[in-house]
């Protein structure tokens, strides 16, 4: 299929969505900005670029490749060929489409030399190492991530001509209607809807510099996920849900700033955890929803009562995740007195301290999304 000499990344963004990835507005134009760190005219570079921008599970890669193929195979002859063009024709026709995507980008397409790689160390990247341009660059990588949340099979049944089970009391029903006598059978499925989200971030002093990724992270989920509830926590819980949905994340942050007064103080998480299983357990727990804590673990409170009402949280939700932007490390060992306390009530451990690290938080999100309903 010839699309002619330019990168038509709204296009191949379209030819995706259709395969089934999930690529939203805000990655075709990231895939646009990543054109100022790599080589255009570089078929590898690029391909890697836009696939780390697209993918988000390992089963997406064959389709992704082979439409990749199909849109750009043709810009970049196979090495050897006497007869490829050169590499400055390679970024004239790059340029036009960049500048559709955002035309602010044109330039630093011609000067970009730092290859695809940039890109990918980024994601490694340990969020307190990154100087404020990078941190910029991995928000917006963050805000662009791909999310495909699937549906699970509530308690409750609705009427479904293809269900596999028959609604014998519809069915009695309409036994009594003038129609009776053919006795047509009716028949229904278990409802289906997206698992709700309670997100509990810490924002203690310890947690400062993962604390604020957090948040941009937590907006994504509000703006990808049907039902997410957030709230953070230091020396008090504070809920931020109505913040995080202002569409703009300048403005939703700047909301945040306002609602939450604890900002990099003391840890009492079993405080905190208190408070939620008084005051939004029974409101925000039906659903069986997930709920994912962000925390170090460091806690200056009681462990006894970490413990006792982190068991309490987790017998009203379906999984808890603890992130523990630790975990990261090769030498990471649970041995605080917060993470052990907590330890027997989680579900999943998972680190939490780069771009590589939320898109795997991501998938398993969206893994959980596909299980059966617990109880």
């Amino acid at each position: 299929m010839n699309r002619g000499p330019a990168l038509d990344l709204a296009t191949f963004s379209q030819a995706l969505r259709q395969r089934g990835l999930s690529v939203t507005p805000d990655q075709v134009a990231d895939m646009g900005r990543a054109f100022r760190l790599i080589d255009p005219a570089s078929r590898d570079q690029v391909r890697d670029a836009l696939r780390s921008l697209s993918i988000s599970d390992p089963a997406q890669r064959v389709p992704f490749e082979e439409e990749f193929y199909r849109f750009f195979e043709h810009l970049y002859p196979a090495d050897g060929d006497p007869n490829q063009p050169s590499r400055l024709a390679h970024m004239s026709a790059v340029k036009p489409v960049v500048e559709q995507v955002d035309p602010g980008l044109a330039d630093g397409v011609t000067r970009s030399q730092t290859g695809a790689s940039t890109l990918e160390t980024l994601q490694t990247r340990d969020f307190a190492d990154l100087d404020a341009d990078q941190a910029a660059e991995a928000k917006r990588i963050v805000m662009a991530m791909s999310w495909q949340p699937s549906d699970f099979r509530t308690r409750r049944w609705v009427t479904d001509s293809r269900g596999p089970s028959p609604d014998l009391r519809k069915t009695i029903q309409r036994t009594v209607r003038p129609d009776g006598d053919l006795i047509p059978i009716v028949r229904q499925s278990r409802r289906l809807r997206q698992r709700p989200l309670v997100m509990i971030a810490d924002i203690s002093g310890s947690m400062e510099k993962y604390a604020d990724m957090f948040l941009v992270f937590a907006h994504t989920a509000q703006r990808r996920l049907d039902h997410v509830e957030a709230f953070t926590f230091s020396t008090e819980l504070s809920r931020i849900t109505d913040d995080l949905k202002r569409r703009d994340i300048q403005s939703a942050l700047a909301g945040v700033n306002k609602t939450v007064h604890d900002w990099s103080g003391g840890t009492k998480i079993g405080e905190a955890l208190a408070e939620w299983n008084r005051q939004w357990s029974r409101r925000l727990a039906r659903g069986g929803p997930i709920a994912m804590i962000l925390s170090d673990g460091w806690d200056t409170g009681d462990d006894g009562l970490l413990r006792t009402e982190m068991a309490r949280l987790s017998r009203s939700v379906h999984r808890v995740l603890w992130l523990n932007p630790l975990a990261a490390r090769s030498d990471f060992r649970p041995a605080t007195r917060g993470m052990q306390a907590v330890l027997p009530h989680v579900d999943e451990l998972l680190p939490a301290a780069s771009v590589r690290d939320l898109r795997g938080v991501v998938r398993l999100l969206d893994e959980l999304n596909r299980s059966s309903h617990r109880g």
